[in-house]
């Protein structure tokens, strides 16, 4: 019984987790395009704080059972992985970055401001996520 219950629950949400994903690339292409009719900062910012946000989001519905900590370290590790990475140029990794794809996913070119927003990015989704993990406990009976 308490397996039904543990897996009824990952998949309740696995499926806030990916609304979450899809919300944050709906976000993130928007903030992309409208750019210009946002506020000069958030315009400038706000693309890469979502994209650390769905990255969080994402390995949460990969590891929905894992803790928190886990997804936090692997969504740091990840972004700033691919952070590093645009370091490295060579012709076929610039081909790829050069394609809308391979530049929404690798970027294009490395900059150190790329890691706060990461940062930011990453804290906001994770306190979200233990914000809504811990409104969605049933109350304790003992209060």
């Amino acid at each position: 019984m308490i397996s039904k219950t543990i897996n009824t629950l990952s998949l309740k949400l696995r499926g806030a987790y990916i609304i979450a994903v899809l919300t944050s690339i709906f976000l993130g292409l928007a903030s992309r395009k409208f750019s210009h009719q946002l506020n000069e900062f958030v315009g400038e910012n706000a693309g890469d704080v979502i994209w650390a946000m769905m990255v969080y989001f994402g390995f949460r519905f990969l590891f929905v059972q894992k803790s928190l900590f886990t997804a936090i370290l692997l969504s740091f590790l990840f972004s700033f992985g691919i952070e590093f990475s645009q370091l490295y140029q060579e012709d076929w990794i610039n081909q790829l970055r050069g394609t809308v794809v391979g530049a929404l996913v690798l970027g294009k070119g490395y900059l150190t401001v790329d890691l706060i927003r990461y940062t930011i990015g990453i804290i906001l989704a994770s306190g979200l996520d233990k914000v809504a993990l811990t409104l969605k406990q049933p109350p304790n009976p003992k209060n």
